[in-house]
């Protein structure tokens, strides 16, 4: 009995240790407690953030807000989220709006054939669609992945978010939800797609997203089979080294918007990888990894090579970097550094914006990746393309024995 009393008294006083190390503040520092505590925005917190002036020619925060910025060059889809966001009365009503209605501008438009219905056919030369809507006011997420027949897929999202309890819904049973929602169900197929996928399968299915099968899916199409692997790991994926993962086969609109009262929300909407192996699901509709959003500190979007990305939610890691102190410049950088410690030749860029509206772009795989921006900084022309050059990569590393 004395030994599991004098036991208990030593759990009890390391917990005690550990909680008043947690409780020490500093005037540089947010604490633990602050950073992943109380949805009440902490002064030190509040300070770090209204240190983080990394936007360009930017300093004073009235000056940066309302604002929408989403990833690559799509530009109607933020001219149109602009408009929304500045023709409104503000409140998260407006933010939700402007992220719903311009993701789905770029649904419609099919931006790069990398969103919407008609690109990107999988192996058996379907469409499917991914999306999601984050609201930073309450972290509450509706997402939908490998939706089928369906075009709207972020106002699907956002009937998720809306009408249900949970997060995501998948496959023909968002579609069904759909349908109960009151959306149509068409052919999502084009002939472009089809014409892509007959194409593509006529070149013996090259390239593919299998590796450890048989026949060899460099130069068969499959059924496949799969054989024994090696006690070997590879630092980047051997099925990935072949398929070259790039902004025509493999993208995604992330959109963030953020009114003058520091609501915000965020969004993507993707069809997914070209050729991908029918039920596959990438980063762009799991929260976290193609976006996140907290009033408290900011949000954050992401795009590239969603099958490695979302393996490190790249858009998490940035808010909570910011959520610590960081700038977005660094914050942005957070996430794609842990990616290279594990995967040399990925390709993505993130986005991250404080709740002030400074903003920041990093990237890699890439000479330099481009995004769009609206605010009124520049009153005569809110909406402006920016760039940013991508981290210069380290050596390649193919392989590690176990």
């Amino acid at each position: 009995m004395r030994t599991q009393l004098k036991g208990s008294l030593w759990v009890l006083c390391l917990a005690s240790m550990a909680f008043s190390s947690l409780a020490v503040t500093t005037s540089s520092k947010p604490t633990l407690a602050s950073a992943f505590g109380s949805k009440t925005t902490s002064p030190a917190v509040s300070d770090a953030l209204k240190a983080n002036k990394t936007s360009p020619g930017r300093s004073t925060p009235g000056e940066l807000l309302p604002m929408v910025i989403n990833t690559w060059n799509f530009t109607a889809a933020n001219v149109l989220a602009w408009r929304i966001l500045k023709q409104s009365k503000g409140g998260l009503r407006q933010t939700r709006n402007a992220v719903v209605e311009g993701c789905s501008k770029c649904e419609k438009l099919q931006c790069d054939r990398t969103v919407g219905y008609g690109g990107s056919p999988d192996e058996s030369g379907e469409t499917t669609l991914d999306a999601m809507v984050m609201d930073g006011s309450t972290l509450d997420v509706g997402a939908v992945a490998g939706l089928r027949r369906i075009k709207d897929a972020i106002k699907v999202a956002r009937h998720v978010l809306e009408h249900t309890q949970h997060t995501m819904l998948v496959g023909d049973a968002a579609s069904a939800f759909a349908n109960a929602m009151g959306f149509e169900s068409e052919s999502l197929v084009t002939p472009e797609s089809k014409d892509m996928w007959l194409q593509w399968t006529a070149e013996n299915c090259q390239p593919n997203f299998w590796w450890n099968v048989y026949p060899d899916p460099k130069v068969s199409c499959g059924p496949y089979k799969p054989r024994p692997t090696p006690l070997t790991r590879w630092k980047e994926d051997r099925a990935r080294n072949e398929y070259e993962i790039g902004r025509k086969n493999h993208d995604t609109i992330g959109m963030i918007a953020i009114d003058v009262e520091s609501n915000i929300h965020a969004g993507t909407s993707t069809n997914g990888a070209r050729h991908k192996i029918p039920g596959r699901v990438g980063d762009s509709p799991i929260p976290g990894a193609g976006a996140y959003a907290d009033n408290e500190v900011g949000a954050a979007v992401a795009t590239g090579d969603g099958d490695v990305m979302m393996r490190f939610l790249p858009a998490l890691l940035a808010v909570e970097a910011m959520r610590l102190g960081k700038p977005p410049a660094e914050a942005a950088e957070v996430g794609l550094r842990r990616i290279l410690k594990h995967y040399k030749d990925f390709m993505g860029a993130v986005i991250a914006v404080d709740r002030l509206g400074n903003y920041a772009a990093a990237c890699y795989g890439l000479e330099e990746f481009p995004f769009i921006v609206s605010s009124p900084v520049s009153p005569d022309k809110p909406t402006r393309l920016e760039t940013v050059k991508c981290i210069a990569g380290p050596e390649k590393v193919n392989i590690v024995p176990l």
